[in-house]
């Protein structure tokens, strides 16, 4: 099972809570621990305090300006050939209404739930995090955090070079390169 972002959480709580189904998960850049601030990387961090503005002003304010200002700033190195246009379309589904209240609802949550399965984590798990992802003062330290609360050795971790919040778009050769011998290994079927 593979999930990105808060789906990082929800592929954890299905692999705890289900691992007869699941044989092995990818977490990308996920919201699986319950965030602590940390005012130190907000000052030490540009990057990581504007990410965290962003996000704040969209789920805030509700706001489809802001939620894709934060977007461009969460793929710092490439994007995809359909960025644009991805774009476009995106704005347009957040514009609907009640869009937006949803998004902040999500935003402003917090992931106890799956915070609170990683120690009962049953299966292997790949930890992918992008070393300019903005939400995280240090995406190292993030991922080697999900990986400790874990069950010992059950975790691993794969730092992609430049990727921000989404190193599946923009680096998927990369990520492709960590994760599917990761797959090839543990999972079933």
């Amino acid at each position: 099972m593979v999930g990105h972002s808060f789906a990082g959480g929800a592929a954890t709580i299905a692999a705890a809570l289900e691992p007869d189904l699941v044989s092995a998960l990818v977490e990308i850049g996920p919201f699986t621990r319950p965030q602590k601030p940390d005012l130190g990387g907000l000052l030490r961090n540009g990057r990581h305090r504007k990410g965290v503005a962003l996000l704040l002003a969209a789920g805030a304010l509700r706001s489809v300006r802001f939620w894709k200002r934060y977007l461009d700033h969460a793929y710092p190195s490439v994007r995809p050939g359909d960025y644009d246009e991805y774009l476009t379309v995106l704005e347009a589904a957040l514009r609907r209404p009640g869009r937006m209240a949803v998004v902040s609802k999500m935003g402003m949550s917090t992931p106890t739930d799956a915070g609170a399965r990683l120690p009962n984590l049953g299966v292997p798990a790949l930890v992918v995090m992008g070393t300019l992802d903005p939400d995280w003062a240090d995406p190292r330290a993030e991922a080697e955090g999900v990986v400790a609360d874990m069950p010992t050795g059950r975790g691993t971790i794969a730092m992609i070079e430049g990727a921000g919040h989404y190193p599946h778009a923009e680096f998927p050769a990369e990520v492709a390169e960590v994760m599917l011998p990761f797959l090839k290994e543990h999972a079933r079927g």
